[in-house]
């Protein structure tokens, strides 16, 4: 089996590097968060306690967890990004940009130290630039065990 990519699908590197790169700007953040919260290493999260009786130590946990949300998610992304772009690289790149917007929403919104609020309105388009792709994926993989 022989893949050939177009020229375009540097569009999709470009979007792949770019979230790659994003995981480093929100552990940047997380680790300017620890120092004045009082979370130092090797704790990962301020107990429940803690959290209650001091708002720094809850919003580290937020910077905290949406880093962690991030890096479960990026790995799927980053497969149906790279193969649904195989055929589609515009579009490819253009629904992982979506997902990357929704994506630093999310975190903002999960930064402010209201977990609740961290669905307010980035998780939607995340999910639709991620659905998308997963869709272009599964097309992708279809047409090729077909041989369309």
């Amino acid at each position: 089996m022989t893949i050939s990519v177009s020229s375009d699908y540097g569009y999709v590197i470009l979007v792949g590097a770019s979230a790659a790169l994003y995981q480093f700007v929100l552990g940047g953040q997380v680790s300017s968060q620890r120092k004045p919260s009082g979370v130092l290493y090797p704790h990962m999260y301020a107990t429940k306690a803690e959290c209650e009786q001091d708002k720094k130590k809850l919003i580290f946990n937020c910077y905290q967890r949406a880093h962690q949300n991030y890096l479960e998610n990026l790995p799927s992304f980053l497969f149906f990004l790279s193969a649904g772009g195989l055929e589609y690289p515009k579009v490819a790149a253009a629904a992982g940009t979506l997902w990357l917007l929704g994506r630093i929403k999310y975190s903002s919104n999960y930064q402010k130290g209201d977990a609740s609020k961290r669905n307010s309105s980035g998780a939607a388009v995340h999910y639709l630039g991620l659905l998308s792709l997963l869709g272009l994926s599964a097309y992708t993989g279809v047409k090729q065990v077909a041989n369309l």
